[in-house]
């Protein structure tokens, strides 16, 4: 663990991405506590205020404090992101498996289903599931994790196809082990580089899809603090005061590129021919 985090760090990409990333972790955690007012507070008075003493980022339409709002957003937010992410990403690494280790007619089914729903965008995909399940966070999760299941299925497979040819699968098999074994501890366990790899940047495209469904109203709904509708309620009012729109599509953008850039150093660390 310690030789990873030394590699990852010998990266700029992943040097920057790991700082963000700590950073955006510290603000879900402690961002209730770090928030300067009540973020639900409205001010007749105080609307359209620009950065201050009072308010550093300024209030919105209704007089909130734009920051309490974000850095209390950020827990909805990232976890949100975050626990879809892990959830599609265990879905599908289990299905891309299962795939490669039963091969055969089945291994082409799966595989043949996989193609024929990843011919759908991720975005539409999870709107169809949104607008089937209707308008709400827990709907958007699981249209989210669904909507990333099938990519996760397809790169796991094409780990575990080369996993499945191993010596310890086969003597797995020799033993007569159950498949449900086989895969569970043989196979799943030794796919999990690329996986991690791929999950921690699916998280940034995570949470531009729920700041995506939010925006068109059908995750989070008012009054919440959720950055896409946030982004959402300021669109009519950004040329009264901009900084309602750009506060929040800014923390948005911060966070994909934190797991994006994160992502690619853990890919580089993970790769024994660039680990130093």
């Amino acid at each position: 663990m310690i030789e990873l985090l030394k590699r990852l760090l010998r990266t700029p990409q992943g040097a920057v991405g790991l700082v963000l990333v700590v950073l955006v972790f510290i603000v879900v955690l402690f961002g209730p506590l770090l928030a300067p007012r009540d973020p639900e507070a409205m001010s007749i008075l105080a609307r359209y205020k620009g950065p201050s003493g009072s308010f550093l980022l300024g209030t919105d339409q209704y007089g909130r404090d734009i920051l309490s709002r974000l850095l209390i957003g950020a827990r909805s937010t990232v976890t949100m992101a975050v626990f879809a992410t892990l959830a599609g990403t265990f879905a599908g690494a289990f299905i891309g498996t299962v795939s490669a280790f039963l091969g055969g007619r089945a291994d082409e089914f799966i595989m043949r289903t996989i193609d024929a729903i990843m011919a759908i965008t991720n975005l539409l995909f999870a709107l169809l599931i949104v607008n089937l399940l209707g308008s709400s966070s827990i709907n958007a999760l699981v249209a989210v994790a669904v909507a990333f299941a099938p990519g996760m299925a397809r790169i796991t497979r094409s780990v575990a196809l080369a996993v499945r040819k191993q010596d310890y699968v086969s003597a797995a098999i020799a033993r007569g082990e159950s498949s449900r074994y086989i895969i569970l501890r043989e196979m799943l366990p030794n796919v999990v580089a690329p996986i991690v790899v791929e999950t921690t940047i699916r998280v940034s495209f995570a949470v531009m899809l729920f700041a995506t469904l939010s925006f068109l109203g059908l995750g989070a709904q008012p009054p919440a603090t959720e950055w896409g509708l946030m982004v959402s309620e300021a669109r009519q009012y950004m040329h009264i005061s901009a900084g309602i729109l750009i506060w929040p599509s800014l923390a948005i953008a911060i966070v994909a590129i934190g797991f994006n850039l994160l992502g690619d150093g853990l890919r580089d660390a993970l790769n024994p021919r660039t680990g130093g």
